[in-house]
């Protein structure tokens, strides 16, 4: 029962990020807009793949671990996305490992 209940919340974590990171690949008219969109969009995979391991361990230990990787990551969804800056800290944990 429990493992249907963390799916949707998972999908429900990552829905605005995936959102954002559309509207971001599809904003702009000019040929640098859109270059420059997906140059930062690189540097945000990144970000969030290096704090995957620190993730994961700040989700099996229930939030007790938590490294700077991570915090960067946090911070860095909640900058880019209003949808993340709702969520808990648990619930970007989670959306990074389901990326």
């Amino acid at each position: 029962m429990i493992r249907p209940f963390l799916s949707c919340v998972l999908l429900l974590a990552s829905a605005p990020l995936l959102a954002s990171s559309f509207a971001g690949s599809t904003a702009g008219t000019s040929a640098g807009a859109s270059s420059k969109g997906s140059s930062s969009s690189s540097g945000d995979d990144k970000v969030i793949q290096a704090a995957r391991e620190e993730a994961a361990g700040f989700v099996a230990s229930d939030g007790r671990l938590r490294g700077a990787r991570l915090q960067a990551a946090l911070l860095h969804l909640r900058q880019r996305d209003a949808g993340a800056a709702q969520a808990s800290d648990m619930q970007l944990a989670r959306a990074i490992l389901a990326r």
